[in-house]
């Protein structure tokens, strides 16, 4: 990490991951130790503010750290088109602009870029020279060495040695905050609260009552949540350690394969994060200090293969933490249950068709939200990974764009269906194709 020019304080951090894996350290949280966290307040509880005033001390910042793998890609997820030619980036900074008028303040928009989304993102925000209010458009995650399984020892992969490295989490962001002297110059400039989310969620826009609800009630640090519903089962969950009261994060690598059903319970375990994260500058600064640089963060351990797309190349460890588990690093930590229009996640074309078709409108300042009669109801989609999953495939297969689905309930495609213009999906509609098929233009599918 040193020869590659990482910081002393991302080395400390990787070197307390990996001794806790070298000692034998699970990274499960078991059911048994846990509890439900009980009720928690609402943002519709939350005081009404004059947003001008609220938000004079805010930051936004969003994880751009990732490439669309998922979805077949090697480039920024999030120059990915989301809807109407426009990328998550371009709505982005659609809907920054957009309150920094309506309120006239400076609301600073920060990504955290890794060396793969550097190049990149630097050439589309040059279309934006707006966008600089003075303080830095990035700072940069670090990177880690994957480890051979076997033996611990960081993989050695000639033939592309960029894949022998990768990024240790978004729980990477605290510390990179503070090295790269942003933290400090924030600081200094006079901003209190920082929003942090991920790039991919167009629903999580700065919404002033959170910032002013934090500065009433004291609070350093605070999670946005849902309540669960049955396609949150996979999704990391909130509870409370049974030893001292703290409230965790449990994702799903961090669940032992006896306790997936216990896991996979949303009535249990009734609230969900949206990574819509809220932390106090000021505390984030002092508790930094008080670790070293180093917060004391889930650990998470990823079990891949070296090349992510070659299953039969060496299997590795990748060691990362959510940045979502620093809610045990601070005591009087909070959640707040927000509605779903807040949690907009795609991290699959399946999640993209649904983006891209009339469930949603794009609305004053840039908002993309669910029409208001799917607000709380988004439809089911289940595309075949076979045909859809790489994003090159999935347009291919929609060459005029997302099927009507505001009457939808549930689509499932299985084979390679390619759908015409104006197809409208109503009620429920599976589709199984043995060979390839078009779905004639102004088709209607389903009840």
């Amino acid at each position: 990490m040193r020869d590659a020019g990482q910081p002393e304080e991302a080395v400390r951090a990787f070197a307390r991951n990996y001794e806790r894996v070298d000692a034998g350290e699970s990274a499960y949280l078991r059911s048994d130790d846990l509890e439900s966290v009980g009720d928690v307040a609402t943002l519709q509880q939350a005081s009404e503010v004059d947003p001008g005033r609220a938000l004079e001390r805010v930051i936004t910042i969003k994880l751009n750290g990732g490439l669309a793998t998922t979805m077949g890609l090697r480039e920024p997820k999030s120059l990915v088109e989301a809807r109407e030619g426009h990328t998550f980036l371009d709505v982005i900074i659609g809907q920054i602009l957009a309150l920094r008028e309506r309120y006239g303040i400076r609301l600073p928009l920060v990504l955290m870029n890794s060396e793969a989304t550097r190049a990149e993102t630097h050439a589309a925000l040059a279309r934006y020279p707006d966008l600089d209010v003075g303080v830095p458009l990035e700072f940069m995650q670090s990177m880690v060495p994957k480890l051979e399984t076997e033996t611990l020892a960081p993989v050695s992969w000639p033939r592309e040695p960029a894949l022998e490295w990768a990024p240790p989490g978004h729980g990477d962001i605290y510390g990179a905050l503070r090295r790269s002297g942003l933290l400090a110059r924030l600081l200094a400039d006079g901003y209190r609260h920082a929003m942090i989310s991920n790039s991919d969620n167009l629903g999580a826009l700065v919404e002033p009552r959170i910032p002013n609800y934090m500065a009433e009630h004291d609070v350093p640090f605070l999670m946005e949540v849902v309540e669960g519903t049955e396609a949150d089962r996979k999704g990391g969950h909130l509870a409370r350690r049974r030893s001292d009261g703290q409230i965790v994060l449990r994702e799903s690598a961090q669940t032992a394969p006896d306790d997936e059903e216990s896991f996979r319970d949303y009535r249990r375990w009734r609230y969900y994060n949206t990574n819509n994260l809220w932390v106090d500058l000021r505390e984030l600064d002092a508790q930094l200090a008080r670790t070293d640089g180093v917060l004391e963060l889930s650990l998470i351990v990823n079990r891949k293969t070296v090349d992510p797309r070659d299953p039969s190349s060496t299997p590795v460890l990748q060691l990362e933490n959510a940045m979502g588990s620093a809610i045990q690093s601070f005591e009087k930590a909070r959640l707040l249950c927000v509605p779903r229009t807040r949690f907009l996640p795609v991290k699959t074309t399946n999640d993209l068709l649904v983006l891209r078709s009339d469930v949603y409108a794009v609305n004053d300042g840039i908002i993309v939200e669910p029409v208001p009669e799917r607000v709380g109801r988004l439809p089911f989609v289940d595309l075949d990974t076979d045909y859809y999953k790489v994003l090159e495939e999935f347009d291919k297969r929609f060459p005029n764009g997302a099927p009507s689905l505001v009457e939808a309930e549930r689509l499932v495609v299985r084979g390679d269906v390619t759908f015409g213009s104006g197809v409208v999906v109503r009620g429920d509609a599976e589709l199984e194709a043995d060979e390839p098929l078009r779905i004639d233009d102004g088709t209607v599918l389903g009840g």
